[in-house]
């Protein structure tokens, strides 16, 4: 819904970790690695490399359900429907609803997902495009619409 969009928004502009942490050395994509740094302090998260052919695809999961709420990866600005074929790196990202999926999708840095259910989840540009205090707010709202639903799980195995 759009007060959904408005409250990523809202969060971003509240996110203690600010445009600064973008400046990085040493190679790599220094929003990756602030992005990590971010999920790291704020859920106790670390990436999990998952496939050893793709060592540049981190996955992002929470620690009591295991349900991933972000993925981070380099693809070709062309598989996101963009102009060229250079690499840009994305965060993939689960929305609360598909409104905020449909509102979120034809702004800038935002797209469908790259590789993910197009309807629930949306690429968010790793290039600059879209301020670090947004990218946090989306991964935020990724991570409790994952959480969502713990009960049925319970329920299916009849745990309290």
């Amino acid at each position: 819904t759009a007060h959904s969009v408005l409250s990523v928004r809202r969060t971003a502009k509240d996110s203690k970790i600010g445009n600064d942490r973008m400046i990085g050395k040493n190679g790599g994509s220094p929003v990756k690695k602030a992005l990590f740094d971010y999920v790291r302090s704020a859920y106790g998260v670390s990436p999990e490399y998952l496939w050893e052919g793709f060592p540049d695809i981190a996955v992002l999961r929470r620690s009591d359900n295991r349900k991933w709420f972000a993925v981070i990866m380099t693809v070709p600005r062309s598989k996101l429907h963009l102009e060229g074929d250079e690499p840009t790196d994305i965060v993939n990202v689960r929305a609360p609803d598909p409104v905020v999926t449909d509102l979120l999708a034809d702004q800038k840095g935002y797209c469908r997902a790259y590789h993910m259910n197009k309807r629930l989840w949306l690429s968010v540009l790793l290039d600059g495009t879209v301020p670090f205090e947004e990218i946090c707010a989306c991964v935020d709202a990724s991570y409790n619409a994952v959480g969502r639903g713990k009960g049925k799980i319970k329920e299916r195995t009849g745990e309290n």
